[in-house]
């Protein structure tokens, strides 16, 4: 074989080798594009919860069955995240107007050591009067937060001052319980409103 034959042999060999390489890369990304991208109602986000409500009133997912869900999870200690999604949900309530109807927004604790029925009471007392409040057990609210697939890390503390690291979304939930979409919790309340709007108009609700 001459030495240009052995060259051009050489070349082939490591193009072919550069394209493996790419479809491989190209592959990966389109798969894990679409898995990020997956909100369909399919997607196992959600299921059933057994919590405390701020009456102490155990419920459960089933009660609000025929209404869209709003799921923040958080805690009344939180700095800033919390606040500024639940304002954002109360401004988007007040926008959507007697659509609002059609929507049941809850605040789901992450902190049931220090978040009992009354610090949720008067916690929500800031925000829209519609956002309930649910607490319970550690062993409850866990349940809650793997469902719907939230981080949550508390900050290791022997006392009561601690902070809770944890996701910032908001669980769109259709009238039968299943997810639809998250909305990040910093999005502004005009435009959660169009969001929520087009989407239960979307399914025809």
């Amino acid at each position: 074989m001459s030495r240009r034959t052995t060259l051009i042999a050489v070349l082939a060999v490591s193009l072919l080798v550069l394209c493996g390489a790419w479809l491989t890369v190209a592959l990966t990304i389109h798969r894990n594009s679409t898995q990020a991208a997956d909100t369909s109602p399919n997607t196992a986000i959600g299921g059933a919860f057994t919590l405390v409500d701020t009456r102490g009133k155990t419920v459960t997912d089933q009660a609000y069955r025929g209404k869209w869900m709003l799921i923040y999870f958080g805690y009344t200690f939180c700095p800033d995240a919390c606040p500024t999604a639940l304002n954002n949900i109360s401004a988007a309530l007040e926008k959507l107007g007697s659509e609002a109807d059609k929507i049941e927004p809850l605040f789901i604790t992450v902190d049931p050591k220090r978040d009992t029925p009354q610090v949720m009471t008067d916690y929500l007392k800031s925000f829209d009067s519609r956002i309930v409040g649910l607490t319970g057990s550690k062993t409850q609210t866990d349940a809650a937060a793997h469902a719907y697939r939230v981080y949550v890390s508390a900050q290791k503390s022997d006392g009561d001052d601690y902070l809770v690291d944890h996701s910032a979304y908001i669980y769109v939930m259709n009238p039968q319980g299943k997810f639809v979409s998250v909305i990040p919790g910093d999005m502004a309340g005009d435009k959660m409103a169009d969001q929520l709007r087009a989407t239960m108009a979307h399914a025809g609700t």
